[in-house]
C-alpha cells in the first residue's frame, strides 16, 4: 500500500477508564494521519459483552472530543465502512469465516481443552513448542462426523503457512518469524462468535487502513495478522497487507509496564486535576518521540508537521509525573490572561471551591489571575491559592502556623500592622511597609514576611504577597493580623 493514500485507525475496547497508553496511541495514529493529510478511522472494539460497557463508550468519545484528537470515519462522523462498532458487524465476520473455511484456509478443530493441556504438556517435556499441534489440520469427513456424533463441539481455527514470515516494522526494523513458533490459531469460538483475532484483521481489510501504528504487547500477534491478510487478499476481500509499527511500552513505578491500576494511568486523573489538553498531548507525544533534541514544549500543530513514525523509540518510554507537570504548567503560561481565566472557571465553585458561591468576587478574581497564572501547575491548583480571597477566614494550616509564628513574631506583626496601616494600599508600598518592619526587628524581607502570610492567607507559600493583600483590602488584611495576634497571645 505504499502509494495508497493513509489511512490509520484508533480501535479501544469500551472497558474501563481510558488509560494513557491508549490515549498516546491514539495521538500518535491521530498525528501520522494529519500529517499525511490521511484518514484516521476511530472503531470501536466492542465483541467482548462481558467486559464491554456503554458508559466506557460514551467516555472515549468524550475523551477524543476533549483531547481535540478529531476522527474522519466512526461514531457520530459515519462514513463509507459504517458501521463502526464491532457488535453491529457480526453478519461481516460470519461471511469472512465461511469464505476461509470453504477456500481450506481455515477448519475445524475439535479438540478439548484437557486433550489440547496434555499435548502441550508433553510437547513441553520432550523440549518442543508447545503450541497448538495440528491434530485436526486434515481431519476426514468420517473423523469430523465421528467427533460431532460423540457431541463434540468445533473451534474454527486459521491454518498458518509452513513457512516462516518477515515484515519490515515502522519502528523496529526487519522481523522474521519462524514457523513453529506461530500455530494455528482460533478465530471463531465454539458458540459462533468471532475472536479478536479475525474480527480485527477483517475490519482493517475491509476499511482499507493502510498502516496499523499500535502497541508493543501486540507484536506476538503480527505474523498471524500477516497470514491472515494474506488469505483475506487471495480471496479479494483485502487489498494488500497493511505495514505495521510497534510503538514502545509505557513504564511506570520499578520497571514495569503501566496498567490500568497504576495511579498513574487514568486519563480521568488528568483531567480532573486541571491539565490542559494541550500540555497532556504535548507530554505524551514524548513518550517514545521526540521533535527536537533541545525542546520539550510545541503545540500540536508543530507535532503534526514534524511527526515521522520513523523517529519512534523502540525503547520503552517511563511515565514521568513531574515533567508532565512541568510541561502542562508551561502550556497555563502560553495562554492569554482571559482564557486561563476562562479555564479555571470548574475549579472556582463547588464541589472545588471552599467558599460560598456568593463569596466569590470575579473582579478580584480577574485581578489575581495574572499572579496565579504564573505559579500554579494545573488548574485544580488555582483553588487553595485564591482561597484566602474569598474565605471568611484563612484556612488554618498548623504545620504552616508552626513554621512561621516563631519567637518574637508577635512583637514583628504588631509592627508590621502599624505600618501597613500607614502605607498606601498598592503592591510597591505594601512591600516597603514589611520591609522597614522586617529592619525594625533585625530581619530581611524573607523573614519578615513569612509571619504576614501565613497570618493572611493561612500558607508558607502562595502568590506573590504584597499583589495578594493589594487585592484583598486593608481591612480584611488588618483583621488578619488581629486576628492572628490574638491567636498567638492565647
Amino acid at each position: 500500500m505504499a502509494n495508497a493514500p493513509v489511512r490509520v485507525r484508533f480501535c479501544p475496547s469500551p472497558t474501563g477508564n481510558p488509560h494513557v497508553g491508549l490515549v498516546r496511541t491514539a495521538l500518535f495514529n491521530w498525528a501520522f494521519a494529519r500529517h499525511h493529510q490521511g484518514t484516521l478511522v476511530f472503531r470501536i472494539e466492542d465483541t467482548d459483552a462481558a467486559r464491554d460497557s456503554e458508559e466506557s463508550y460514551e467516555q472515549l468519545l468524550d475523551s477524543m472530543r476533549w483531547l481535540g484528537l478529531d476522527w474522519d470515519e466512526g461514531p457520530e462522523v459515519g462514513g463509507p465502512h459504517a458501521p463502526y462498532r464491532q457488535s453491529q458487524r457480526m453478519d461481516l465476520y460470519k461471511d469472512v469465516a465461511a469464505k476461509l473455511l470453504d477456500a481450506g484456509h481455515a477448519y475445524h478443530c475439535y479438540c478439548t481443552t484437557e486433550e489440547l493441556d496434555a499435548r502441550r504438556d508433553a510437547a513441553r517435556a520432550a523440549g518442543k513448542p508447545s503450541g497448538y499441534d495440528g491434530h485436526c489440520r486434515d481431519l476426514s469427513d468420517a473423523q469430523k462426523a465421528a467427533y460431532e456424533a460423540e457431541g463434540r463441539t468445533s473451534i474454527v481455527r486459521f491454518r498458518m503457512p509452513d513457512e516462516a514470515i518477515t515484515f519490515t516494522d515502522l519502528v523496529r526494523g526487519d522481523i522474521t518469524v519462524q514457523p513453529e513458533n506461530v500455530p494455528d490459531y482460533g478465530i471463531v469460538r465454539a458458540n459462533g462468535a468471532p475472536l479478536y483475532t479475525l474480527v480485527n484483521p477483517v475490519d482493517d481489510a475491509l476499511m482499507e487502513i493502510t498502516h496499523v501504528l499500535r502497541g508493543e504487547d501486540l507484536l506476538s500477534s503480527t505474523p498471524r495478522q500477516i497470514a491472515l491478510y494474506r488469505a483475506l487478499t487471495e480471496l479479494g476481500i483485502a487489498k494488500d497487507t497493511p505495514a505495521f509499527g510497534h510503538l514502545p511500552y509505557v513504564m511506570g513505578e520499578g520497571n514495569k509496564k503501566l496498567s490500568k491500576r497504576d495511579p498513574q494511568a487514568s486519563l480521568n486523573l488528568y483531567r480532573e486535576r486541571g491539565f490542559l489538553p494541550e500540555g497532556l498531548l504535548n507530554y505524551l507525544s514524548l513518550l517514545g518521540w521526540s521533535i527536537a533534541e533541545d525542546r520539550d514544549i510545541f503545540g500540536r500543530d508543530e507535532l503534526v508537521a514534524a511527526f515521522d513514525i520513523a523517529d519512534v523509540n523502540a525503547n520503552p518510554a517511563r511515565f514521568d509525573l513531574k515533567k508532565a507537570e512541568h510541561i502542562n504548567a508551561e502550556h497555563l503560561r502560553m495562554l492569554d490572561v482571559k482564557t486561563f481565566t476562562e479555564a479555571c472557571g470548574p475549579w472556582l465553585k463547588a464541589p472545588f471551591a471552599p467558599w460560598a458561591p456568593e463569596a466569590f468576587d470575579a473582579e478580584k478574581f480577574a485581578e489575581i489571575a495574572p499572579h496565579a497564572q504564573t505559579r500554579v501547575t494545573v488548574l485544580s491548583d488555582i483553588t487553595a491559592n485564591v482561597d484566602f480571597l474569598f474565605l471568611d477566614e484563612p484556612v488554618e494550616d498548623e504545620a504552616s502556623w508552626t513554621k512561621a509564628m516563631k519567637e518574637g513574631s508577635d512583637a514583628l506583626l504588631v509592627t508590621a500592622r502599624a505600618e501597613l496601616l500607614a502605607a498606601e494600599w498598592n503592591a510597591e508600598a505594601l512591600k516597603a511597609a514589611v520591609l522597614t518592619a522586617g529592619e525594625k526587628h533585625g530581619l530581611k524581607l524573607g523573614k519578615a514576611q513569612a509571619p504576614v502570610r501565613v497570618a493572611v492567607t493561612g500558607r508558607t507559600v502562595g502568590l506573590p504577597l504584597f499583589e495578594s493583600l493589594e487585592i484583598l483590602g486593608r481591612e480584611k488584611t488588618i483583621a488578619r493580623i488581629d486576628a492572628a495576634l490574638a491567636k498567638l497571645a492565647a
